[in-house]
């Protein structure tokens, strides 16, 4: 099959409980849940794979192998915000060791995770509790490394990247993370104006399919806006993408200085919304 689906997807901790989502974030929400969970509902995928900004890894590329994903987070980043929040998604074990050994055999320094008392952490269980409602459709979990520079980390999307469209399974890859990330107190705070024109610069980019661009600018703009995680999960995002993926903006909104989107990467023909067909901030690119 291939990687028929893509998108990068916010994972605030205000949107974990979709009755406590602030005004400022509910168009977020309500994309995630009315329109891509639609269209990935309708895809039907044989596994999610997802890199969460929220797994900051030292030095190695982790590939959580588990089977069974399974636990209850309290976010010690936020636990008034995310306190006692079940999950119980399946993985799969057999591609995600496929992952790990291709990673190996590439050189790079990738080990896999197979521990069922691993506790996920809120950058993979927010935006799956809209994308994936049900727990039904399995997951993979990849870090974020540090020590990995954005060269490394787009290389090793590379080889995740060939695994899964050489596999004879339907995949979808999320990218949980934000774009600018220069946190200040009070969620409501946007970033600078100088941040914020690194972002619309790099959306103009994507959403123009000027991948390359993208990906020449990242180095700067993650240093100078600091985007989330060094702005790994967008090279890796990055890795996934080519000429034949239509991109379609759906929401963004900011979040204590930062600025997070849901854009989604398409290579198949999907249904639109009555949702998706009203709302102004729904635009096919």
């Amino acid at each position: 099959m291939t990687i028929e689906f893509s998108l990068i997807a916010p994972h605030v901790p205000s949107m974990c409980h979709e009755d406590q989502v602030p005004n400022f974030q509910q168009d977020m929400a309500a994309a995630m849940k009315m329109i891509v969970a639609k269209q990935i509902e309708e895809i039907n995928p044989d596994v999610i794979v997802l890199v969460s900004c929220h797994w900051p890894s030292t030095f190695f590329h982790y590939v959580d192998c588990t089977s069974v994903h399974k636990g209850i987070l309290t976010a010690f980043e936020a636990p008034d915000l995310i306190k006692d929040v079940p999950y119980n998604f399946p993985g799969d074990e057999e591609l995600a060791n496929k992952l790990v050994k291709a990673g190996e055999e590439a050189g790079l320094q990738v080990q896999g995770v197979n521990d069922p008392y691993y506790l996920w952490d809120y950058g993979s269980v927010v935006p799956l509790r809209y994308l994936n409602p049900d727990e039904k459709i399995p997951v993979i979990n990849l870090s974020v490394t540090l020590a990995a520079s954005i060269e490394e980390t787009y290389k090793w999307g590379q080889v995740i990247a060939k695994v899964l469209q050489e596999t004879d399974k339907k995949v979808v890859f999320v990218s949980s993370g934000a774009l600018s990330h220069n946190l200040v107190r009070g969620r409501h705070n946007k970033p600078t104006v100088t941040e914020h024109a690194m972002d619309k610069q790099f959306l103009e980019f994507v959403m123009s399919k000027n991948f390359q661009a993208a990906y020449d600018m990242l180095p700067e703009y993650a240093r100078l806006a600091r985007v989330e995680s060094g702005g790994r999960h967008l090279a890796m995002l990055l890795s996934m993408l080519d000429k034949d993926c239509k991109p379609t903006f759906y929401a963004d909104g900011q979040s204590s200085g930062s600025w997070n989107v849901l854009i989604t990467f398409s290579k198949v023909t999907l249904p639109v919304s009555e949702l998706a067909a009203e709302n102004e901030y729904v635009q096919n690119n």
